[in-house]
């Protein structure tokens, strides 16, 4: 994010801290099971939030339909700082095109800083022959429609992630999607599945411990933490124009108030300097991402708008059951 911004809005939040306290138990709503990425963000950000503000801070995972079930109880809630949505790019700006009966809207949200960003990575099973991505896609095109791959719920990240691969490459596979990165990537170490596009901060473990094996990150460039793993835009001229990373971060429910919207965003900012979440963002293989709730406000909208464009090229509609 542009340090002019930054430099700019220092001294706004800092004249905000200590006008807004919260006077009961915070609630942080993360729409995903256990053990992904969303769910660490919320765990990393309930202690910091507890400490500074003198309250009680719990996780309230409520997982479910892509993340938009957590995210619609979000919206629902009483805009007074209490109840606290952390989001990431699926339910916060894929949903918005890919669902017909989304039963809630942008501005029902008032962004208030992204947290972590990072790339997905294309993993595949063991049993998957393929060791690198123009193999993985040859193998796909050998196998047209028979592989299954597993997503974190439809709409997120790795779901979007491998449709655009197989609109780019011309292949065909079937999605199978869960209730969160947790049990997907269960999934794909049992061979339930055969491969995934997922985020790289949940799944950096079991590329390490091999359980599963990377072929490449969906980013621009390599990772630091697995620096061995091409770009895939790099593998293969069908791909060239293949950039995707991830991120998380948090909301609060549209007419909260700015006091609140900013203490939260200065909290949050305090957690991203911390060394201990630095060095927790480098082992997950992601960066902290902190902006003015301006800037993650229009970060948003383009990114929405980008997926937008992927979904309707696909023709990808859907219903939350």
């Amino acid at each position: 994010m542009g340090g002019l911004a930054l430099g700019l809005a220092a001294p706004r939040t800092i004249r905000a801290q200590g006008a807004w306290r919260p006077t009961q138990t915070v609630r942080i709503v993360v729409p995903a099971a256990a053990a992904g990425t969303t769910d660490i963000m919320g765990r990393l950000l309930a202690p910091v939030l507890q400490e500074r503000w003198g309250q009680p801070a719990v996780v309230d995972n409520k997982s479910g339909a892509g993340g938009t079930l957590g995210t619609a109880e979000v919206v629902r809630a009483k805009p007074d700082g209490h109840t606290i949505l952390v989001g990431n790019i699926g339910p916060q700006a894929i949903a918005y095109s890919l669902f017909r009966n989304l039963p809630y809207r942008p501005e029902q949200l008032v962004p208030v800083s992204n947290m972590i960003r990072g790339p997905n990575a294309l993993m595949v099973h063991p049993s998957v022959p393929a060791r690198t991505v123009p193999e993985f896609i040859q193998y796909l095109k050998d196998n047209p429609g028979k592989l299954n791959y597993c997503t974190s719920g439809p709409g997120q990240s790795g779901h979007l992630s491998a449709v655009w691969m197989q609109q780019l490459t011309g292949t065909q596979a079937t999605a199978v999607h869960f209730r969160g990165a947790g049990p997907a990537m269960l999934a794909l170490v049992g061979g339930d599945v055969q491969f995934a596009v997922d985020n790289l901060t949940t799944a950096v473990e079991q590329i390490r411990a091999g359980k599963v094996r990377a072929l490449g990150v969906t980013s621009a460039e390599r990772n630091a933490q697995i620096p061995e793993l091409p770009p895939m835009r790099e593998t293969m001229p069908e791909l060239a124009e293949y950039d995707v990373s991830t991120w998380f971060g948090a909301f609060l429910p549209a007419g909260t108030p700015e006091a609140a919207v900013l203490e939260l965003n200065a909290a949050i900012k305090v957690l991203l300097e911390m060394p201990a979440t630095q060095r927790r963002f480098a082992e997950m293989g992601g960066v902290p991402a902190y902006g003015t709730p301006a800037e993650y406000a229009a970060f948003v909208r383009a990114e929405t708008e980008k997926w937008g464009s992927v979904v309707r090229r696909e023709g990808l509609q859907m219903d939350i059951g």
